[in-house]
């Protein structure tokens, strides 16, 4: 037997406990180890049950990502699953921690569940672009019901022990040992003459419209694939019987596993666990961190606060006056009541967090003591370098000062300081404490340990956080400011702001980046092209005031009820603003343009190649270290679909070659903003890929 799993007896019951730490996945020794196990029991007079249950943290936590691009090896998972059910001993599972994906499918092959009330199961696959591939899709909602079924798989989230156990996936809860707990359950079912019960052999739940169930599911999920395709494959054992429906399940299964959906979505699970690896900090102790200061109690700064006060940390908010600090703790108090609706913290936390973890102050002394003191005030750099000057005078030596800023130059703020090495940003997007995105931003004298104590914070916090070098606008925003200059070309030059909108949701945006822009508010582009033109624009540079002639009008977006939409109606039914066009068709008079006709697939086509290639840019200037790093920022912070993997790997998939090509060919009419980034260029000419990229760090 595999030295993954252990063989016991006890009376008439063999016990196969899992050891593959830390999860105990599903590799494919774990595999051999159970097949084995089931052998060894049924060989041995008298045993009569098999109890699996998993030592350490999870019952199974799903396949081994060791094994992921590699070919299946044998026993593969769904043979097992059907060794384990077929057995004519009666198997029993025993489960805590967490059953996700093969590891739940293991638990439904088994004839009786088990679990602690803490544990978790669920069937995570559509977050693979996948369905479930060993049985998942057959025997759930043989307990459930199709539509329990269909509400875990398409949705991927793992449900808690006393739901499962209402659905009729789990038999019985038990606190305490799951060792133990099992075998005082098996033996409960042998004592009362219990009979194996093959979920398989259950009848199948009544049909529902599956037609319109998979129109729906894939509406629901904005262009991706997969989850709809778990409706075909329940229904295959309807026109047939379970092996039918088994059969199209393995179907549909390798058939996604050679789409390009499934590549995007395997490249982001993996770089979302590889994007805060940095060799760079590796042995690098964060500094500690128990203590934080905000400055600033908007809408971004309570945010923020409220990320931190629910990871435990203590909390002083500093604002300007007593006034305005009540604002500002209202705004946490009601961030942290959608907390307690949402069950993300009990009424006891909620109670303790407001009585003493929270305090508003109104002087820059009480942040003395703070570990790490956060800004989060005006986009203005002026403003900044005051707050800063007060931070070097009153923190104490090894605080580290952070900037929440989205575009300034962390460099300028940190000369401000006489510590610059405590000095980075810490670029937070809002909501803060619902967003998962943290640029940190290392400037040239950021000390290595406050680095990694950003990078720490983040992890605190829940964050997906990324590594970005000093520029305007850092990662996202840098990219963001170019994709948006090219939809405003496209603008100019004939689209309107709601058929791009439109063209970027059908292509899996979660919004057009004009209705973007009306959720953050026009004012902050406003602010940002009054000081680029301040500092002045390159001549060659094409630039448009049809927006900011909304913004003098008073129309910021949502926030003020209009913008490029209406939201007379709310933000769910806003309906374009009769506003727009004219100004739109008012500045192409004024510059001489003919607006010509453009359809969507030109639209996506330009909108991407201007992303891909100032990304290129960001990478090969060092500004993003590895191109991941740039897929994560557009995945977590700007609503790339994560289907497609984010803007690198989205190139890679359709061709940099051909990319390349459209970008030299759009240089023809615009040569300025369509010049093509030299990293891209040496990628085409080596044949090589950004993903090569990623391998070689």
């Amino acid at each position: 037997m595999s030295d993954k799993i252990a063989y016991a007896r006890h009376g008439d019951i063999a016990v196969l406990t899992v050891k593959n730490p830390p999860v105990n996945a599903l590799s494919q020794a774990v595999r051999q180890g159970l097949w084995d196990g089931m052998n060894k029991a049924e060989a041995d007079t008298g045993v009569r049950a098999v109890l699996i249950v998993g030592e350490g943290r999870a019952f199974f936590a799903g396949a081994d990502i060791k094994e992921f691009g590699k070919p299946p090896l044998d026993p593969h998972l769904p043979d097992l699953i059907r060794r384990i059910e077929a057995s004519p001993l009666i198997v029993v599972a025993s489960m805590h921690g967490v059953s996700l994906g093969g590891g739940l499918e293991v638990a439904l092959g088994c004839h009786y569940r088990i679990a602690v009330p803490s544990a978790r199961v669920g069937l995570p696959e559509v977050h693979l672009g996948l369905i479930p591939g060993a049985g998942g899709t057959q025997r759930l909602p043989r307990l459930t019901g199709v539509d329990a079924a269909l509400d875990v798989m398409t949705t991927g989230r793992p449900i808690g022990a006393a739901q499962a156990h209402d659905l009729g996936i789990i038999d019985v809860i038990k606190d305490g040992d799951p060792a133990e707990n099992g075998l005082a359950y098996a033996q409960e079912l042998l004592d009362a003459g219990a009979i194996r019960r093959a979920v398989s052999e259950l009848p199948l739940p009544a049909a529902i419209d599956w037609d319109a169930t998979f129109d729906a599911t894939l509406a629901r999920s904005k262009g991706q694939i997969s989850p709809a395709w778990c409706v075909r494959a329940i229904e295959a054992a309807y026109a047939g019987d379970f092996e039918a429906g088994m059969k199209a399940e393995r179907q549909i299964f390798f058939d996604l596993m050679q789409t390009d959906q499934r590549k995007g979505m395997i490249h982001a699970f993996f770089s979302e666990r590889a994007v805060g690896n940095l060799p760079e900090l590796k042995g690098v102790a964060p500094r500690e961190v128990s203590r934080i200061g905000v400055i600033g109690g908007g809408t971004m700064g309570a945010g923020i606060a409220t990320a931190a006060l629910l990871a435990g940390l203590r909390v002083h908010l500093l604002e300007m006056s007593p006034e305005a600090g009540e604002v500002a703790r209202g705004r946490i108090e009601s961030n942290l009541s959608g907390a307690l609706r949402r069950g993300k913290i009990s009424a006891d936390q909620h109670a303790a967090i407001l009585g003493d973890a929270l305090q508003v102050v109104t002087d820059y002394d009480a942040l003395a003591e703070a570990d790490l003191v956060i800004e989060a005030v005006f986009e203005d750099m002026a403003v900044k370098k005051v707050v800063f000057a007060e931070l070097d005078r009153v923190c104490k030596p090894g605080a580290v000062l952070a900037s929440n800023t989205s575009y300034l130059d962390i460099n300028e703020i940190a000369a401000t300081t006489s510590r610059p090495g405590d000095v980075l940003g810490l670029h937070f997007f809002s909501p803060a404490h619902v967003m998962k995105l943290l640029e940190v931003v290392v400037a040239d004298a950021t000390a290595p340990d406050v680095a990694a104590t950003g990078f720490a914070l983040g992890k605190a916090l829940g964050k997906t956080s990324v590594r970005a070098g000093v520029c305007d606008g850092f990662i996202g925003n840098r990219i963001l400011s170019t994709y948006r200059t090219c939809a405003d070309h496209m603008i100019l030059d004939g689209a309107s702001p709601y058929q791009i909108d439109a063209a970027l949701e059908a292509f899996g945006f979660a919004m057009g980046p004009f209705a973007v822009a009306d959720l953050a508010g026009l004012d902050i582009g406003w602010a940002v092209r009054k000081r680029k033109r301040t500092e002045g624009l390159d001549p060659r540079a094409r630039d448009a005031a049809y927006a900011d002639k909304l913004c003098e009008d008073g129309h910021f977006g949502q926030k003020t009820g209009k913008g490029y939409y209406d939201y007379a109606a709310g933000p769910k039914a806003r309906v374009p603003n009769p506003d727009v066009m004219p100004l739109i068709e008012a500045e192409r008079a004024a510059q001489g343009i003919t607006p010509r006709d453009f359809d969507d697939e030109e639209i996506v086509r330009r909108y991407m190649a201007s992303m891909v290639n100032e990304a290129a840019k960001v990478v090969g200037e060092g500004i993003a270290r590895r191109p991941l790093d740039v897929d994560m920022t557009l995945l977590f912070g700007y609503g790339f679909p994560r289907y497609r993997g984010g803007p690198l790997k989205w190139a890679d998939i359709v061709g940099l070659e051909s990319l390349l090509s459209d970008i030299k060919g759009y240089a023809e009419a615009d040569p300025y903003f369509w010049a093509p980034a030299p990293l891209l260029e040496k990628l085409v000419a080596e044949g090589r890929t950004f993903d090569d990229l990623n391998k070689e760090g």
